[in-house]
Order: structure tokens, then C-alpha cells, then sequence
């Protein structure tokens, strides 16, 4: 789910400006998981831009502090959502740790970097949830630590069926600041989509895997 429909359409606004989010409807791009897809979305460019990374991590910090309280870590999911969660750690003045794909196979052979104690309460940063896979793997290598995830917060997520039920499953929850059906709105008034490419554009999100085979 979103927090916050009016943070959710800047967000939106700002991640078109600039060009974090691109669409290509009829020149689609190519995931590393084979599908074709309408949508490229580069959350890292928005680091290079203070005002919107600000603002990013504003929102952020927000769910944070009044959906999901009493967290006592935050914690970003390598590699993307280390930079976000180690801004909101400083604007919410606490500890930060991230969680590695894997354990280093030397030194340590940590997975989680960083110091954290049992029974602590934490929070993921992730920058785009797309079937959340990724996000879940971090959140159980820090339940297994023995740390109480309280939840996931991104920046965008594509808003799959499959997603959330990956969530559901796994019974835990996420929070974005903005989605994929927040965003379409805003391209076609923004004037990055035509109204025509909106049906194209839906048709990917309900069935990603076979759009454009």
C-alpha cells in the first residue's frame, strides 16, 4: 500500500522529472528475469538530486515514525537501499545495518553488517519492490538473527498480485511512498504517456510475465 496519495503523486512527478522512471510502451525494455517491460525505474538517480533525495527520505522517515513505531534499527536491503536507509537512520537519529544477498565467504562471512542485538525492532528500506522476493530473503536473514522485523517501506513497487501475496504469506507487511497506479495518472498529465498507451500500460502490470511474448 501507499502512505500518503499527495506525497505519492510528487514522488510520482519527481521520479519523471528526473527520468528515475521512464516509459516506453512501445519500445520496451528487457528484465534480467526475461520479461518485456514498459517501465524502467532507477530509483539510485534520485541520490543525485538533494531536494528530491530530501524529500525521499522525508517520506520515508515518516512511515517510519507514525505507521510502523517503535522501531529501534533501520536496515537497508543491499545494494539499493543501503544510500536511502542510511538517510533515514540519520533523520530519525538511529542505528542502521544492512543486510548482504549473501554471506561474505571471508573474514566474518557476515551477512549483516553492522550492530544489532536480539529482540531489537527493525525496519527494511528498500528502494522498489517489484514480487518482493528479494525484500522477504533480507527480512527473514534478520528474523533468523533474531531481530522482530516490523515491516518493509520503499520507494516505489510495481503493486504485482504476485507481490502481495508474497507479502501476505510471508505476514509481512510493506508500505511505499508511491506505486505503479499512482503513477500512470500523473505521466499521462504530465504528458511523458499519450491516453492511449494507458491501456497498453495496464496490461503489463496484471500479467508481466507474458506482456508482449
Amino acid at each position: 500500500m501507499i502512505y500518503d496519495i499527495d506525497i505519492a503523486k510528487q514522488v510520482a512527478k519527481s521520479l519523471l522529472q528526473i527520468n528515475a522512471i521512464i516509459l516506453q510502451p512501445n519500445n520496451p525494455f528487457k528484465w534480467a528475469a526475461g520479461w518485456n517491460s514498459p517501465i524502467y525505474c532507477d530509483n539510485r538517480k534520485t541520490l543525485s538530486y538533494p531536494q528530491i533525495r530530501t524529500n525521499i527520505k522525508q517520506g520515508l522517515a515518516a512511515i517510519v515514525k507514525n505507521h510502523y513505531k517503535g522501531a529501534n534499527v533501520i536496515a537497508g536491503v543491499a545494494t539499493a537501499g543501503i544510500p536511502h536507509g542510511a538517510l533515514v537512520a540519520e533523520e530519525l537519529g538511529l542505528p542502521f545495518i544492512y543486510v548482504r544477498s549473501k554471506a561474505k565467504d571471508h573474514g566474518k562471512q557476515n551477512q549483516i553488517e553492522g550492530f544489532f542485538e536480539e529482540g531489537q525492532s527493525v525496519i527494511l528500506v528498500e528502494d522498489l519492490i517489484s514480487s518482493g522476493k528479494s525484500s522477504l530473503d533480507s527480512a527473514q536473514v534478520l528474523k533468523d538473527a533474531g531481530m522482530n522485523v516490523k515491516g518493509i517501506v520503499s520507494i516505489f513497487t510495481y503493486g504485482f498480485d504476485a507481490a502481495a501475496e508474497n507479502f501476505k504469506n510471508a505476514e509481512c507487511e510493506y508500505v511505499s511512498l508511491c506505486d505503479y497506479s499512482t503513477l500512470l495518472p500523473i505521466a499521462k498529465e504530465q504528458q511523458y504517456v499519450e491516453e492511449s498507451d494507458l491501456t497498453v500500460l495496464n496490461k503489463w502490470r496484471d500479467n508481466p510475465a507474458i506482456w508482449k511474448k
